[in-house]
């Protein structure tokens, strides 16, 4: 059984203090810039209440997940949260209370407790300009491969029809991030823009001294959304595109120990399905909907389509896929992508043959340890054993409606791609010729 943690309160500028026994919580515990807070981005348009809503819930969400310690977790990993928010739409809010629940015990494999209160919220409404002028299009923009890759077929539409690029910054790899958006703005056919949030959350609990946050961020995602759908509301869009290859959306674990949410689930098709749900609910209506543009494509796949936009391998290799802090890297390079993670090999098997990467270490290095290059041998014996439909919908569902054959040969192709990297193990990686658009 689930130990509840501390209750945490979401509070709004002028809004009711927390309860005794409860942790406050607000927009303070982001460290950004004044420019970076929500209610100061430069949308074209006034976001609508349900969508100020929403976002909050994503910012009060994974500020409480980054408060509460796994570890501290009776299996050091299950938690029991609870959480007080405020919110304009009470009646509808209280209606998707066991969808938000789902929903969110889906990307963390938490218990989840969201309580609502009724408030009136103050917005800052800014200058409006004409329809025609807002965003045609928005998608989210990580500095990744995906998000690069996306951004840059869209950015070479021409059309007079606005991009606008919604960026999290990353702490410490700010510059790349910045190098990698220079790269799409200097080669556009069409008006692009770019806004940039905070997703550093600072710990403020004095009970506790201060500890350090929990490691993992399995809610962010769900933060990464609200804010893109909050973009798209306000520029009038009908669909906010959060690029992820079709493997890594589903993101099949490669150990039993890594099923569910043990692997990240944040744009799988089910998330994706309970996310578009959450949001007609709040709505009224689809207003705005989720998308994954790249869901029918292996990393390889996305890769070569980044080079028929017009880029090049060197602007690839800028870009950031890593999920292994620095500070973790074998050898202390300094190098961003480690290359031994599970995301980093997925990376080099999509840039087999044209990956001017550098980094910090090679998974097949016998000088490793084994729990150096643990996601190697798990990613081998992955390969080895058969995959199958069954396998697909093991751990989570597809949605009404999926195309699970589909979806399957992504993964085959995808474990094809993976396979090939295999096959150059203990090999040093030679660069093929360049593939031209």
């Amino acid at each position: 059984m689930t130990v509840p943690h501390r209750p945490y309160f979401w509070i709004e500028p002028g809004g009711a203090k927390s309860p005794a026994g409860w942790q406050p919580l607000s927009d303070h515990n982001y460290w950004e810039a004044r420019s970076r807070a929500p209610q100061w981005q430069s949308f074209l348009g006034s976001a609508p209440s349900w969508a100020d809503d929403l976002h909050r819930v994503g910012r009060a969400v994974f500020a409480a997940d980054k408060h509460s310690r796994r570890d501290a977790s009776f299996d050091r990993w299950t938690r029991h949260m609870r959480l007080s928010i405020p919110v304009a739409a009470y009646e509808r809010w209280q209606s998707v209370r066991p969808l938000l629940a789902s929903l969110l015990r889906t990307m963390t494999a938490d218990r989840w407790d969201v309580e609502f209160r009724e408030a009136d919220l103050a917005t800052n409404v800014p200058f409006t300009f004409d329809p025609d002028s807002r965003a045609g299009e928005v998608a989210l923009f990580s500095g990744g491969l995906d998000s690069l890759s996306w951004a840059g077929q869209r950015a070479s539409v021409r059309t007079s029809e606005e991009l606008l690029l919604v960026s999290f910054g990353e702490q410490n790899f700010g510059h790349l991030q910045d190098s990698v958006y220079d790269g799409i703005y200097q080669r556009r056919a069409r008006p692009v823009r770019r806004i940039i949030l905070s997703q550093n959350v600072r710990i403020q609990d004095k009970d506790q001294g201060d500890p350090d946050p929990e490691r993992t961020t399995r809610s962010r995602g769900f933060l990464y959304a609200t804010a893109a759908v909050r973009a798209a509301a306000a520029e009038g869009a009908p669909f906010a595109h959060i690029p992820e290859n079709g493997q890594l959306s589903i993101n099949p674990p490669l150990t039993p120990a890594r099923a569910a949410a043990c692997s990240t689930r944040s744009v799988h098709p089910w998330t994706l399905h309970l996310l578009n749900r959450l949001i007609g609910a709040v709505a009224g209506g689809p207003v705005v909907r989720l998308q994954n543009p790249l869901a029918n494509l292996t990393k390889r796949q996305v890769c070569h389509s980044a080079l028929d936009a017009g880029l090049t391998p060197a602007d690839l290799a800028d870009t950031l896929s890593c999920g292994t802090p620095p500070k973790q890297h074998p050898h202390s390079s300094g190098l961003v992508n480690c290359g031994l993670c599970y995301p980093c090999l997925v990376r080099r098997a999509g840039l087999l043959g044209m990956d001017q990467t550098p980094y910090d270490s090679d998974p097949w290095d016998p000088r490793l340890s084994w729990d150096q290059a643990e996601h190697w041998h798990a990613l081998l014996s992955w390969l080895d054993a058969s995959y199958s439909l069954r396998d697909l919908i093991a751990d989570t569902p597809l949605p009404p409606g999926a195309d699970s054959q589909a979806t399957l040969a992504v993964i085959k192709r995808g474990r094809e791609e993976l396979s090939e990297l295999r096959e150059i193990e203990g090999q040093d990686l030679m660069l093929a010729p360049i593939r031209t658009a």
